[in-house]
């Protein structure tokens, strides 16, 4: 069987499941799907089972529908990803919608159906079932595969889709002009397959396909078989460098792109933050190239997307700004841009208002979040890099649609009312409902500087766990993608596959950056804006101490090494990344770490005490400048020993000896800094230890809205040292 597939991969293995019970079999033939991107989109599409289970109050043998739970996601399914239906229940319900005088299409009993599943849940299953649950539950098979492939799709979403439909498929294949996912599509398709009873599935008119078995290996393999026809009959029609009409413009050299992406992205970021900021997502493969630049580029994208699965990311359509890329002209571009959004904006308020129902909920941000830009690619856009990555691989998906039915037909988007009906049905709003909470800094792009180690490691984490998008920076990479990898492990790596390159990143990213260097500060920037769209904060940990030689003196090299970093380089991060901010024109926050010691006068640490005072003297100056957009504001740890870089075991054993506690030179270097630890923590007004946890709290509420009013400002977290208190 596995040889009979070119587009599609076949990925069942026999001896993978064998042991496997039936509910987990259920789980690997969704991730088996789910992993083939051509199959079905992220968060897309569902399976089920119909199995024999134990009733949990009986004890009896009872039929469960195990179905995909709503706004899961195939690829990454587990066994709680799925809802549990007694089957006699839902069957039930069927006389419930027949009995009703007003049943059909789009009715209120339609849509009074759905929450009566919660009385047929088994065994208190918490997962909300899919929306296409009553299609599972009327199709009188055990197994039951609901996909999304783009080549199906292209069939179903072509102007002559019934006849293409007959003509691929013959019999095996039913078919069922568009119709909202319900109670009565559902006794449709049931009543079609008891007419064609030698169908194995079923097409769905602008919407995807349906395969059914009673041996859920058949119904994979069915699943398969479906799509690869589909494929197989557009591929051989393609019309290879004449897709989409041809070529209109050429694509920017690849160099020259990335420097407009990057000069254009956050003002455009700053555009459509109107309500709430967004993260991005930057695509220019050259597949995407290659529609931004066609002919019918502009004609298809104007027409809309067809799938319900994908306009709930991409919107009805997208952006497509009109800009000849030959020009290279970043102003002219903005101005095309500008002129486009106050276009595009309207044209979703007149679309929202000729659409709407009387119970259909408040009109949505009517900014776009795909921007198709000729000669440079796609934008998208999303509360968070996960968002945009989906919405980027959903218009990836419009782009195949659009292609295989031009190769075949001609393309037919969704009617606009029907498109409308979905994207502000109460069923897809109660299932954004349903979704968590937004985290606090959850559509926010914070770079930290000094993340490899230390303060910088715990401020990365600290920002991570509000839901901030860590650029983790360090002179040294390697620790900074340390520290990038423990976030992704942490919070997961996101779903979505769109994005080119460095954008096509998770929620934290791990770079190299000298702050000496203005160049390396300049390209981490600019690596950050490819990676997410823009950026709203900049923390800086990094540092360094330098003790005297034997003579107490410090060489002048060294001194003029330790203001290159904790000075100038902090001035040079700060003014790189204005420049960003300026362009975004949205308020954000810059955090830099200075020390107790800039206002206590000490033996031993003159280049690092004077420079430190420079750097707390350096925020009020930059707070002044940079107002009212940014603000800019410092912590003055003290005596943090714990994970830092400055107090390597040379120092740690000097400060021990200047200080005349005892110690085993024998001892660890961990054991050394605990005892150091302890002995600052005594001299403090607390009595506690200074740890980087404590810096990283304090750098948080600098960073969020928490201190919004506050700018210019130093926070001592040194323990209480009565000595530093600023004065």
């Amino acid at each position: 069987m596995k040889n009979q597939f070119r587009y599609v991969k076949y990925l069942w293995r026999d001896e993978e499941v064998t042991q496997l019970t039936a509910l987990d079999r259920l789980v690997y033939r969704s991730n088996k799907l789910g992993e083939d991107l051509t199959l079905t989109n992220t968060g897309g599409g569902n399976t089920s089972s119909k199995l024999i289970e134990t009733d949990p109050l009986t004890g009896k043998q009872v039929l469960v529908l195990w179905v995909k739970g709503s706004g899961g996601d195939l690829r990454t399914a587990r066994r709680d990803g799925f809802a549990s239906l007694y089957l006699d229940k839902i069957r039930a319900m069927k006389p419930v919608y027949l009995n009703h005088p007003q049943r059909g299409p789009k009715t209120q009993i339609e849509d009074e159906m759905y929450p009566m599943y919660s009385h047929c849940v088994f065994n208190l299953n918490p997962r909300a079932c899919s929306i296409d649950t009553p299609l599972h539950t009327l199709v009188p098979y055990t197994h039951v595969d609901h996909l999304h492939p783009n080549a199906v799709i292209a069939i179903a979403a072509s102007v002559n889709q019934e006849r293409l439909c007959k003509e691929i498929y013959g019999d095996d294949v039913i078919y069922v002009p568009w119709q909202r996912p319900g109670f009565d599509i559902g006794l449709r398709t049931e009543q079609l397959i008891a007419d064609n009873p030698r169908a194995k599935g079923v097409l769905l008119g602008h919407h995807g396909m349906s395969s059914w078995s009673n041996d859920d290996k058949t119904c994979y393999e069915t699943a398969l078989e479906i799509i690869e026809r589909a494929a197989s009959y557009i591929e051989h029609r393609d019309k290879g460098e004449m897709a989409f009409g041809g070529c209109r413009h050429n694509s920017i050299p690849e160099r020259e792109r990335q420097q407009i992406l990057t000069a254009i992205a956050p003002w455009l970021r700053g555009q459509i933050s109107t309500d709430k900021r967004f993260v991005a997502t930057v695509q220019d493969d050259d597949k995407m190239l290659r529609f931004v630049n066609s002919v019918d580029g502009p004609r298809l994208a104007e027409l809309g997307t067809s799938c319900p699965d994908h306009f709930l990311r991409t919107k009805i359509k997208p952006l497509f700004v009109e800009w000849d890329p030959a020009t290279a002209d970043v102003e002219a571009l903005k101005k095309a841009i500008g002129a486009g959004l106050i276009d595009y904006r309207e044209s979703y308020k007149n679309y929202y208002q000729r659409c709407k129902r009387p119970d259909s909920p408040p009109m949505r941000d009517p900014n776009p979040t795909v921007v198709l830009i000729p000669g440079l690619g796609m934008i998208t856009w999303g509360k968070n890099k996960s968002e945009s990555r989906v919405t980027a691989e959903f218009y990836n998906c419009a782009i195949e649609v659009m292609r295989g039915a031009e190769a075949i037909d001609r393309y037919e988007a969704m009617d606009p009312q029907e498109a409308f009906d979905i994207e502000y049905w109460p069923l897809e709003e109660a299932k954004l409902k349903r979704m968590p909470p937004e985290k606090e800094l959850e559509r926010r792009v914070v770079a930290v500087v000094g993340a490899g180690s230390g303060i910088g490691k715990a401020a990365a984490h600290r920002l991570a766990n509000e839901g901030a998008h860590i650029v983790c920076a360090d002179l040294d990479q390697s620790a900074a993608q340390l520290t990038a990898g423990e976030i992704i492990s942490r919070h997961g790596a996101g779903i979505g596959v769109g994005g080119t390159g460095l954008s096509d990143c998770g929620p934290a990213v791990g770079l190299a950056c000298d702050i000496t260097n203005r160049a390396s500060v300049a390209r981490m920037l600019n690596d950050t804006v490819m990676a997410y769209g823009g950026l709203d904060a900049v923390v800086l940990t990094a540092g360094i101490f330098v003790p005297p030689d034997k003579q107490g003196r410090i060489q002048d090299d060294l001194w003029a090494h330790t203001f290159a970093i904790n000075v100038t380089g902090a001035y040079v991060l700060a003014d790189e990344a204005h420049r960003i901010f300026k362009e975004q024109g949205l308020p954000a926050s810059i955090v830099l770490t200075t020390s107790a010691n800039a206002v206590v006068a000490k033996m031993g640490s003159t280049a690092y005490d004077t420079s430190k005072a420079a750097a707390n003297h350096l925020v009020r100056e930059l707070a002044i400048e940079m107002a009212p957009l940014v603000r800019v504001n410092a912590v003055a740890p003290a005596t943090v020993v714990k994970g830092s870089t400055m107090f390597p075991r040379e120092r740690v054993i000097a400060s021990l000896t200047k200080y005349g506690i005892a110690f085993d030179e024998k001892g660890s270097t961990d054991e050394l800094r605990e005892k150091l630890a302890a002995f600052y923590a005594r001299r403090s007004l607390t009595r506690s230890a200074i740890e980087p946890d404590d810096q990283a709290e304090a750098i948080f509420l600098l960073v969020s809205g928490r201190l919004s009013k506050t700018t210019g400002h130093v926070i001592p977290v040194d323990g209480g040292l009565s000595d530093a208190f600023l004065r």
